[in-house]
Protein backbone atom coordinates (compact mmCIF):
# COMPACT_ATOMS: atom_id res chain seq x y z
CA UNK A 1 0.00 0.00 0.00
CA UNK A 2 1.59 3.23 -1.40
CA UNK A 3 -0.53 5.99 1.13
CA UNK A 4 0.46 8.93 -1.07
CA UNK A 5 -0.90 10.46 -4.47
CA UNK A 6 1.04 9.64 -8.30
CA UNK A 7 3.01 12.58 -9.43
CA UNK A 8 1.08 13.01 -12.33
CA UNK A 9 -2.13 13.48 -9.91
CA UNK A 10 -0.79 15.99 -7.89
CA UNK A 11 0.28 18.12 -11.30
CA UNK A 12 -3.60 17.66 -12.18
CA UNK A 13 -4.18 19.28 -8.78
CA UNK A 14 -1.72 21.94 -9.10
CA UNK A 15 -3.38 22.98 -12.39
CA UNK A 16 -6.65 22.55 -10.74
CA UNK A 17 -5.92 25.37 -7.97
CA UNK A 18 -4.13 27.71 -10.78
CA UNK A 19 -7.13 27.44 -12.96
CA UNK A 20 -9.90 27.97 -10.45
CA UNK A 21 -7.70 31.18 -9.18
CA UNK A 22 -7.40 32.39 -12.41
CA UNK A 23 -11.41 31.99 -12.63
CA UNK A 24 -11.99 34.30 -9.26
CA UNK A 25 -10.35 32.32 -6.78
CA UNK A 26 -11.91 33.63 -3.47
CA UNK A 27 -14.19 35.55 -5.56
CA UNK A 28 -16.04 32.81 -7.19
CA UNK A 29 -18.23 31.56 -3.90
CA UNK A 30 -19.73 34.77 -3.33
CA UNK A 31 -20.34 35.81 -6.93
CA UNK A 32 -22.01 32.22 -6.19
CA UNK A 33 -24.00 33.41 -3.23
CA UNK A 34 -24.87 36.43 -4.43
CA UNK A 35 -26.55 34.92 -7.87
CA UNK A 36 -26.96 31.24 -7.20
CA UNK A 37 -28.30 30.44 -10.75
CA UNK A 38 -24.90 31.28 -12.02
CA UNK A 39 -23.26 28.86 -10.03
CA UNK A 40 -22.61 26.47 -12.91
CA UNK A 41 -21.73 29.27 -15.28
CA UNK A 42 -18.62 29.83 -13.26
CA UNK A 43 -17.41 26.72 -12.91
CA UNK A 44 -18.29 24.60 -15.49
CA UNK A 45 -15.87 26.06 -17.96
CA UNK A 46 -12.95 25.46 -15.60
CA UNK A 47 -13.94 21.86 -15.85
CA UNK A 48 -14.53 21.29 -19.02
CA UNK A 49 -11.19 22.62 -19.75
CA UNK A 50 -9.69 20.60 -17.13
CA UNK A 51 -11.41 17.71 -18.15
CA UNK A 52 -13.57 16.86 -15.44
CA UNK A 53 -16.40 15.12 -17.49
CA UNK A 54 -13.93 12.49 -18.54
CA UNK A 55 -12.76 11.87 -15.53
CA UNK A 56 -13.33 7.79 -14.55
CA UNK A 57 -13.02 7.63 -10.90
CA UNK A 58 -14.76 4.11 -10.87
CA UNK A 59 -12.74 2.28 -12.73
CA UNK A 60 -8.74 3.67 -13.68
CA UNK A 61 -6.75 4.19 -10.22
CA UNK A 62 -4.64 6.58 -11.63
CA UNK A 63 -8.05 8.78 -12.79
CA UNK A 64 -9.25 8.18 -8.95
CA UNK A 65 -6.43 9.69 -7.75
CA UNK A 66 -6.87 12.59 -10.06
CA UNK A 67 -9.98 13.29 -9.07
CA UNK A 68 -9.14 13.43 -5.52
CA UNK A 69 -6.70 15.94 -5.75
CA UNK A 70 -9.38 17.82 -7.94
CA UNK A 71 -11.66 17.67 -4.60
CA UNK A 72 -8.87 18.98 -2.72
CA UNK A 73 -7.66 22.05 -5.03
CA UNK A 74 -11.82 22.87 -5.15
CA UNK A 75 -11.92 22.68 -1.35
CA UNK A 76 -9.19 25.01 -1.30
CA UNK A 77 -10.72 27.67 -2.84
CA UNK A 78 -14.23 27.08 -1.53
CA UNK A 79 -15.48 26.43 -5.49
CA UNK A 80 -19.29 26.38 -4.86
CA UNK A 81 -19.42 23.60 -7.37
CA UNK A 82 -20.54 20.00 -6.34
CA UNK A 83 -17.57 18.60 -7.85
CA UNK A 84 -16.93 15.59 -5.81
CA UNK A 85 -20.62 14.65 -6.69
CA UNK A 86 -20.03 14.91 -9.98
CA UNK A 87 -16.79 12.48 -9.96
CA UNK A 88 -18.79 10.13 -7.76
CA UNK A 89 -21.78 9.95 -10.55
CA UNK A 90 -22.72 6.01 -11.18
CA UNK A 91 -21.90 4.64 -14.78
CA UNK A 92 -24.75 2.93 -15.03
CA UNK A 93 -27.12 5.92 -14.40
CA UNK A 94 -27.38 8.61 -17.17
CA UNK A 95 -27.11 11.04 -14.31
CA UNK A 96 -24.81 14.35 -13.77
CA UNK A 97 -23.92 13.83 -9.85
CA UNK A 98 -24.87 11.52 -7.11
CA UNK A 99 -25.06 12.62 -3.76
CA UNK A 100 -25.31 10.93 -0.27
CA UNK A 101 -28.15 11.34 1.75
CA UNK A 102 -29.51 10.23 4.84
CA UNK A 103 -32.94 8.58 4.99
CA UNK A 104 -34.69 11.05 6.58
CA UNK A 105 -35.01 14.73 5.58
CA UNK A 106 -32.62 14.25 2.51
CA UNK A 107 -30.93 17.22 1.33
CA UNK A 108 -28.39 18.64 -0.47
CA UNK A 109 -26.09 21.61 -1.75
CA UNK A 110 -27.90 21.02 -5.27
CA UNK A 111 -29.62 24.41 -4.88
CA UNK A 112 -29.62 26.80 -8.50
CA UNK A 113 -28.17 24.20 -10.45
CA UNK A 114 -30.07 22.60 -13.40
CA UNK A 115 -28.81 18.82 -15.07
CA UNK A 116 -30.22 15.44 -13.42
CA UNK A 117 -28.77 13.99 -10.06
CA UNK A 118 -29.10 11.26 -7.88
CA UNK A 119 -29.08 10.29 -4.51
CA UNK A 120 -28.25 7.23 -2.42
CA UNK A 121 -28.17 6.50 1.31
CA UNK A 122 -25.32 4.40 3.27
CA UNK A 123 -27.46 1.37 2.94
CA UNK A 124 -27.52 1.36 -0.75
CA UNK A 125 -30.99 3.05 -2.27
CA UNK A 126 -30.80 4.55 -5.16
CA UNK A 127 -33.11 7.67 -6.12
CA UNK A 128 -33.79 10.43 -8.53
CA UNK A 129 -33.59 13.74 -7.74
CA UNK A 130 -37.21 14.63 -9.07
CA UNK A 131 -37.35 18.19 -7.15
CA UNK A 132 -36.15 20.35 -4.41
CA UNK A 133 -37.37 22.97 -2.05
CA UNK A 134 -36.29 26.59 -0.95
CA UNK A 135 -32.79 26.85 -1.21
CA UNK A 136 -30.66 27.44 2.26
CA UNK A 137 -27.48 28.47 3.74
CA UNK A 138 -24.53 26.94 1.78
CA UNK A 139 -26.76 26.32 -1.16
CA UNK A 140 -28.58 23.35 0.99
CA UNK A 141 -31.87 22.13 -0.38
CA UNK A 142 -34.14 19.52 0.81
CA UNK A 143 -34.93 16.94 -1.90
CA UNK A 144 -37.59 15.15 -3.43
CA UNK A 145 -36.87 11.51 -4.69
CA UNK A 146 -38.08 8.98 -6.40
CA UNK A 147 -36.71 5.20 -6.08
CA UNK A 148 -34.41 3.73 -8.65
CA UNK A 149 -32.99 0.81 -6.90
CA UNK A 150 -30.96 -0.91 -3.71
CA UNK A 151 -28.14 -1.70 -5.78
CA UNK A 152 -26.25 1.18 -5.11
CA UNK A 153 -23.89 -0.39 -2.51
CA UNK A 154 -20.69 0.14 -4.78
CA UNK A 155 -21.29 3.83 -4.91
CA UNK A 156 -21.53 4.50 -1.37
CA UNK A 157 -18.00 4.33 -0.40
CA UNK A 158 -16.72 6.77 -3.38
CA UNK A 159 -19.02 9.22 -2.60
CA UNK A 160 -18.47 9.54 0.75
CA UNK A 161 -14.86 9.84 -0.06
CA UNK A 162 -14.59 12.21 -2.62
CA UNK A 163 -16.29 14.99 -0.70
CA UNK A 164 -13.62 14.00 2.22
CA UNK A 165 -11.11 15.47 0.23
CA UNK A 166 -13.16 18.87 -0.47
CA UNK A 167 -13.17 19.43 3.37
CA UNK A 168 -9.60 18.44 3.39
CA UNK A 169 -8.53 21.32 0.53
CA UNK A 170 -10.67 23.73 3.10
CA UNK A 171 -8.59 22.69 6.16
CA UNK A 172 -5.08 22.95 4.21
CA UNK A 173 -6.54 26.68 3.18
CA UNK A 174 -8.07 27.61 6.56
CA UNK A 175 -4.23 26.79 8.44
CA UNK A 176 -2.64 28.66 5.74
CA UNK A 177 -4.45 31.59 6.29
CA UNK A 178 -4.19 31.05 10.17
CA UNK A 179 -0.16 30.79 9.92
CA UNK A 180 -0.33 34.13 7.69
CA UNK A 181 -2.32 36.12 10.07
CA UNK A 182 -0.35 35.31 13.17
CA UNK A 183 3.15 35.59 11.36
CA UNK A 184 1.52 39.27 10.61
CA UNK A 185 -0.30 40.12 13.66
CA UNK A 186 1.50 41.82 16.41
CA UNK A 187 0.87 41.64 20.00
CA UNK A 188 2.93 42.75 23.07
CA UNK A 189 5.51 44.22 19.98
CA UNK A 190 6.15 40.69 18.79
CA UNK A 191 3.94 38.18 16.51
CA UNK A 192 1.52 36.29 17.42
CA UNK A 193 3.45 33.25 16.13
CA UNK A 194 5.94 33.78 18.29
CA UNK A 195 3.65 32.85 21.52
CA UNK A 196 4.03 29.61 22.53
CA UNK A 197 0.44 29.34 23.49
CA UNK A 198 -0.46 29.93 19.50
CA UNK A 199 2.00 27.63 18.43
CA UNK A 200 0.56 24.98 20.71
CA UNK A 201 -3.07 25.64 18.86
CA UNK A 202 -1.38 25.80 15.38
CA UNK A 203 0.06 22.37 16.46
CA UNK A 204 -3.20 20.75 17.54
CA UNK A 205 -5.12 21.74 14.23
CA UNK A 206 -1.81 20.65 12.02
CA UNK A 207 -1.52 17.03 14.02
CA UNK A 208 -5.78 16.97 12.77
CA UNK A 209 -5.21 18.05 9.19
CA UNK A 210 -1.87 15.76 8.63
CA UNK A 211 -3.86 12.91 10.44
CA UNK A 212 -6.75 13.21 8.44
CA UNK A 213 -4.52 13.27 5.27
CA UNK A 214 -2.88 10.22 5.76
CA UNK A 215 -6.55 8.62 6.28
CA UNK A 216 -7.99 10.36 3.01
CA UNK A 217 -5.26 8.34 1.17
CA UNK A 218 -5.83 4.73 2.18
CA UNK A 219 -9.50 5.72 1.94
CA UNK A 220 -8.57 6.44 -1.21
CA UNK A 221 -6.75 3.34 -1.69
CA UNK A 222 -9.33 1.50 -0.04
CA UNK A 223 -12.21 2.74 -2.58
CA UNK A 224 -9.32 2.21 -5.64
CA UNK A 225 -8.78 -1.71 -4.92
CA UNK A 226 -12.56 -2.45 -3.86
CA UNK A 227 -11.93 -3.86 -0.60
CA UNK A 228 -14.18 -5.60 1.17
CA UNK A 229 -14.57 -2.79 4.19
CA UNK A 230 -14.11 0.11 1.65
CA UNK A 231 -17.57 1.62 2.77
CA UNK A 232 -16.25 0.98 6.75
CA UNK A 233 -12.91 2.78 5.83
CA UNK A 234 -15.34 5.52 4.28
CA UNK A 235 -17.41 6.19 6.77
CA UNK A 236 -14.09 6.40 9.46
CA UNK A 237 -12.57 8.40 6.90
CA UNK A 238 -15.66 10.98 7.22
CA UNK A 239 -15.79 10.52 10.70
CA UNK A 240 -11.80 11.61 10.95
CA UNK A 241 -12.94 14.14 8.54
CA UNK A 242 -15.63 16.15 11.10
CA UNK A 243 -13.53 15.89 13.56
CA UNK A 244 -10.61 17.24 12.43
CA UNK A 245 -12.53 20.22 10.78
CA UNK A 246 -14.29 20.79 13.65
CA UNK A 247 -10.48 21.23 15.74
CA UNK A 248 -9.16 23.29 13.02
CA UNK A 249 -11.99 25.46 11.98
CA UNK A 250 -11.91 26.56 16.07
CA UNK A 251 -8.39 27.14 16.58
CA UNK A 252 -8.28 29.14 13.09
CA UNK A 253 -11.64 31.17 14.52
CA UNK A 254 -10.17 31.46 17.80
CA UNK A 255 -6.80 33.16 16.54
CA UNK A 256 -8.38 35.28 13.80
CA UNK A 257 -10.76 36.85 16.80
CA UNK A 258 -13.36 37.93 15.70
CA UNK A 259 -12.64 39.15 12.12
CA UNK A 260 -12.69 35.84 11.05
CA UNK A 261 -16.32 35.47 11.34
CA UNK A 262 -16.83 38.75 9.11
CA UNK A 263 -17.50 38.47 5.22
CA UNK A 264 -14.34 40.26 4.35
CA UNK A 265 -12.53 37.39 5.82
CA UNK A 266 -12.04 33.93 3.44
CA UNK A 267 -11.48 32.10 6.48
CA UNK A 268 -15.32 33.27 6.82
CA UNK A 269 -16.31 31.68 3.55
CA UNK A 270 -14.63 28.15 4.11
CA UNK A 271 -16.27 28.22 7.38
CA UNK A 272 -19.56 29.05 6.14
CA UNK A 273 -19.37 26.22 2.59
CA UNK A 274 -17.70 23.37 4.94
CA UNK A 275 -21.14 22.91 6.84
CA UNK A 276 -22.42 20.80 4.35
CA UNK A 277 -19.66 18.58 4.00
CA UNK A 278 -19.38 18.18 8.21
CA UNK A 279 -23.04 17.72 8.27
CA UNK A 280 -24.41 16.25 5.58
CA UNK A 281 -25.38 13.53 4.91
CA UNK A 282 -24.84 12.24 8.61
CA UNK A 283 -23.29 14.62 11.30
CA UNK A 284 -20.73 13.00 13.56
CA UNK A 285 -22.48 11.06 16.07
CA UNK A 286 -24.84 9.59 13.52
CA UNK A 287 -21.40 8.57 11.41
CA UNK A 288 -20.10 7.33 14.20
CA UNK A 289 -23.45 5.27 14.68
CA UNK A 290 -23.37 3.67 11.30
CA UNK A 291 -20.17 2.66 11.43
CA UNK A 292 -20.18 1.06 14.86
CA UNK A 293 -23.07 -0.88 13.46
CA UNK A 294 -21.61 -1.89 10.92
CA UNK A 295 -18.43 -3.21 12.50
CA UNK A 296 -20.73 -4.51 15.19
Amino acid sequence: MILDLDEQAKEFGRQALRAFEAAGGDALVQQAEAKPRMRAELVDGVLRELGVWDLNARSDADELEAAAALCRSAGHWAVPYPVAEILARPADLEVDGLTVVADVNPSAPVAGLEGRWAAVTVFGARSEVVGHGPAGPAFVTPLELSAIDDRGASDVALALVLPCWTLLGMLDRALELTVAHVTLRKQFGAPLSSFQGVQFQLTDAEVERSGLDILAKHALWSVGTGQPDAVNDALALRMSAIEAADVVFRVCHQLHGAVGFCDETTLSWLSRYSQPLRRLPLGLSATKAELTRRMS
